[in-house]
């Protein structure tokens, strides 16, 4: 086996065991806090929404939670069908490309959907309520533990 192949066959097979190592850790420690938690959390204890504000939150974050989840299915599938591309060609093919590529897309769609989903919740608040949430927001986006 050439030196090239060698190389792009490991990369993939680290690719693959690390989303694997993923999904075995999220099995084993499920304690993380799901998706927006600390969000949430700032929205509605330290920003003190009032009853109307709260209703309107609530609605956009049901609205994402199913976006999210089905952004989410999308990206299981491309991880599937990249495993799937990896086993049939052994090597950087054009299905793994393609595959690659699908999952990027998924994984733009879903940052794209956090956003507006962020600025939708921005424009419940009041401007001193606002002030507030994005310096929430930029510390979360430079914590360096991120």
């Amino acid at each position: 086996m050439s030196r090239g192949l060698w190389l792009v066959l490991t990369t993939a097979l680290a690719f693959v065991a690390a989303i694997g190592g993923v999904g075995v850790g999220r099995l084993v420690w499920p304690g993380a806090a799901p998706p927006g938690a600390a969000l949430h959390r700032l929205l509605h204890d330290r920003i003190h929404l009032d009853r109307m504000q709260g209703a309107r939150i609530e609605a956009l974050e049901r609205h994402y939670a199913a976006r999210r989840e089905a952004l989410e299915a999308e990206m299981r599938s491309d991880n599937a069908r990249l495993a799937w591309a990896i086993k049939a060609e052994h090597g950087y093919g054009p299905r793994v490309a393609a595959a690659v590529n699908a999952s990027h897309m998924a994984m733009g769609a879903l940052q794209r959907e956090t956003l507006a989903h962020v600025f939708a919740m921005r424009q419940v608040l009041r401007p001193d309520q606002a002030a507030s949430f994005d310096a929430a927001i930029a510390d979360k986006l430079t914590d360096p533990a991120r």
